[in-house]
């Protein structure tokens, strides 16, 4: 097992304990160029690895009281059935594909990161639930997590905080308790078509967990926002280094089989459209940010 990658899925584990999210965006690209895995496999393999993570992180709010079960139950049964879905629709979906897919991924929450939190004025009333929004974006949230296997938490945070009125940090806690059921459902949906090596997955996940503990030690000596910005700048590059290396295979690939990679074509722009829709619950009315992840924590 390499040396580096089990220092680099000790630095997954530092994000996620400082900022309470970002470091599984990091999982799946890990798994490809450090490990050698295939895309499918390190797809499912990150599910587990990201549902692991998130449990022990959704524990510890848990015991806070954190966690808003009837929110998180809500919107996560909602999810499990879009991350089930997605997990079995990338079965037919090429396997570079779903990298380039992914990187979009990164791009969009390396956006999140650097524009932060903005918390919302003290004076403003608690939103009423919306119920139907919930579900829309739960069911989006997952069709990405089961798909590409990241958690989403960058949009999970904003939705809690946005359409089931929850305060910012229970927002977090039930976010990661809607992660871990996510990850669940995708990996079963994966289990068809995906092979895991659990030894592999044990020994990222333990390094990850280690990692969360020494991340969130740092939190208190080091500026959040000076280390937030320069891990999204860190996750920027690591999406264009993927779409550049993987953007010219799929090109030629389909130049040679068009009409078989259309399907694939058509599906992959609906789901960056149901992406992009969900990701603009993280504004609140006029277009301006009502609570932004990744400055407290926010998922995974």
């Amino acid at each position: 097992m390499p040396p580096l990658g089990l220092a680099l899925s000790v630095l997954i584990g530092v994000s996620l304990g400082f900022f309470g999210g970002g470091g599984s965006i990091l999982t799946v690209p890990l798994l490809v160029y450090v490990f050698g895995l295939e895309p499918k496999q390190a797809i499912a393999s990150s599910l587990l690895i990201v549902g692991i993570a998130s449990l022990t992180g959704a524990f510890q709010h848990w015991r806070a009281g954190r966690v808003d079960l009837r929110a998180g139950l809500f919107f996560g049964s909602a999810g499990m059935a879009g991350a089930y879905f997605g997990g079995r629709a990338a079965a037919f979906v090429d396997g570079t594909l779903l990298l380039l897919l992914f990187a979009c991924m990164m791009a969009l929450t390396s956006l999140a990161m650097w524009r932060g939190r903005r918390v919302a004025p003290a004076a403003a009333a608690a939103p009423e639930p919306a119920p139907a929004r919930l579900v829309a974006q739960g069911f989006a949230v997952g069709l990405f997590t089961g798909l590409i296997g990241a958690g989403g938490g960058f949009l999970i945070v904003p939705a809690l905080a946005l359409w089931a009125g929850l305060p910012m940090l229970a927002a977090v806690g039930t976010s990661l308790f809607v992660i871990v059921l996510n990850s669940a459902a995708g990996f079963l949906g994966t289990l068809s078509h995906a092979r895991v090596d659990v030894n592999l997955v044990g020994a990222v996940a333990a390094a990850a967990v280690a990692g969360s503990l020494v991340g969130t030690r740092l939190a208190r000596r080091v500026d959040p926002a000076s280390l937030r910005r320069a891990f999204a700048l860190f996750v920027l590059g690591m999406a264009a280094l993927v779409l550049v290396r993987e953007a010219r295979v799929w090109l030629e690939t389909v130049r040679g089989a068009l009409p078989a990679s259309l399907p694939q074509m058509v599906f992959v722009l609906v789901v960056l459209a149901a992406g992009v829709a969900a990701g603009r619950v993280s504004r609140g009315p006029g277009g301006d940010p009502l609570e932004r992840p990744f400055e407290q924590g926010a998922g995974i």
